[in-house]
């Protein structure tokens, strides 16, 4: 399996069976390079019609909320969460995916903007790779996020959702995740390819480099 990082909370999952792409970047944006053919989207905190799907190609399944789904041999369940500490009051609703993908198990917090309740984790399950929000401002903060994956505990943690050179709103950047985790992170790195066989028998952050 290869997960490479467009930017933001925007990931290209390529499986043998399916690529699933997470929260295109809208068009109005001045990343371009986030232009991907994908068989499934999984939109966590955008309607369809405020996403950057005109820059997606090969007709793909669209998922835009909770509920449980099979796509492509992928099983797919979305947990309804916040994108604040208020139930979404201050900046909506968010949708965490869980994916079931070539024997993987990937979680994908989206804009999460608080901690999962007891309740979430257990629906969420397993976890072998968690792509977690890190940048604080708009999304969980670096010592939440920590504290998600303490709890979540899962083999591969990739940061997102943070400051980048080309990052067009206000957020940390990731070194505050890395000392909350007391990480120095895997990489930095282009994609990540992963296969049973190399999943690390602890917890261990990587870094992959934002392609946008």
């Amino acid at each position: 399996m290869e997960i490479n990082w467009l930017g933001y909370s925007c990931f290209r999952i390529k499986g043998k069976n399916a690529t699933i792409i997470t929260d295109p970047i809208p068009v109005d944006s001045s990343r371009q390079s986030n232009r991907s053919t994908a068989d499934i989207v999984c939109l966590s905190h955008q309607l369809p019609e405020e996403s950057g799907l005109e820059r997606i190609g090969g007709d793909p399944y669209i998922i835009s909320g909770p509920g449980e789904y099979e796509v492509h041999n992928v099983l797919i369940i979305g947990v309804g969460t916040y994108r604040d500490e208020a139930s979404g009051s201050l900046r909506g609703k968010n949708t965490v995916y869980a994916l079931e993908i070539d024997e993987f198990s990937v979680c994908h917090l989206g804009n999460l903007g608080h901690l999962l309740t007891d309740q979430q984790v257990e629906v969420i399950g397993h976890v072998d790779i968690l792509l977690v929000p890190v940048g604080g401002h708009s999304t969980i903060n670096a010592a939440q996020a920590a504290r998600l994956v303490r709890t979540i505990e899962p083999k591969i943690v990739i940061p997102m959702h943070y400051k980048t050179p080309a990052c067009e709103i206000e957020l940390d950047p990731v070194d505050k995740f890395l000392a909350e985790t007391g990480s120095q992170g895997l990489g930095s790195q282009a994609k990540l390819n992963v296969s049973k066989n190399s999943l690390p028998l602890s917890t261990q952050v990587f870094l992959l480099d934002c392609q946008a």
